[in-house]
């Protein structure tokens, strides 16, 4: 690949990836799965990406239940994950790896409490306006099962998906502190584990009348 910041990782972190990954104050993080249903479609790959910019792609093994490295790394108190829309993300996490994600950031709430003059909150839209890049999405809806021979597109795409949440991230931040809406934030990722919890028990709209 062209990509001269970008690695690959089978199973797990390899030992001397993750204590890269430990020095840093947050990442970004995302999941690729054959499909929107955990309990039927299985997890393929996990992308991190550090403030450095350096991409990290985990390729995940049929019928893997655990990865170490990635579950000290999602679970390490000091650093916050960043995602967009973490609610599918870290349930996936849960449901295949047993990994507890905390602390979290989900960039898709962030985008919804603070970009009320806009209807779009789609990870294209918000690194348009916020980043100023036009990603290709062309590759999201492909097969990612046949995680040894992952085509140059897909691996862009999965790259692509981390490289520009952080700078995304602080932005949306800076929105939230604007607007005094930064502990109602936090308050909606500490949730997220509680409705991840009720999606995994196939729970749906008990908050409804």
């Amino acid at each position: 690949m062209a990509l001269s910041d970008f690695q690959i990782c089978d199973r797990d972190l390899e030992d001397a990836v993750l204590q890269d990954y430990l020095k840093a104050d947050r990442i970004a993080v995302d999941t690729e799965t054959m499909g929107l249903k955990p309990h039927r479609d299985r997890l393929c790959l996990v992308q991190l990406c550090n403030p450095e910019g350096q991409v990290t792609v985990v390729r995940i093994v049929r019928g893997q239940t655990t990865a170490p490295n990635l579950q000290r790394l999602m679970e390490d108190e000091n650093i916050l994950k960043v995602f967009h829309f973490a609610r599918f993300d870290i349930g996936t996490l849960l449901h295949h790896l047993d990994i507890e994600t905390m602390p979290l950031f989900c960039t898709k709430i962030a985008s919804k409490l603070v970009r009320t003059y806009s209807p779009r909150h789609g990870l294209r839209e918000l690194v348009k306006e916020l980043v100023g890049i036009d990603l290709d999405k062309s590759a999201q809806s492909s097969d990612w099962g046949n995680t040894e021979n992952l085509t140059e597109e897909q691996l862009q795409y999965a790259s692509n998906d981390v490289r520009y949440l952080l700078p995304a991230q602080a932005t949306l931040m800076q929105m939230l502190e604007r607007e005094e809406r930064v502990e109602l934030a936090i308050a909606c990722f500490q949730c997220l584990p509680i409705f991840v919890t009720l999606d995994l028990m196939h729970f749906d709209n008990i908050f409804e009348h």
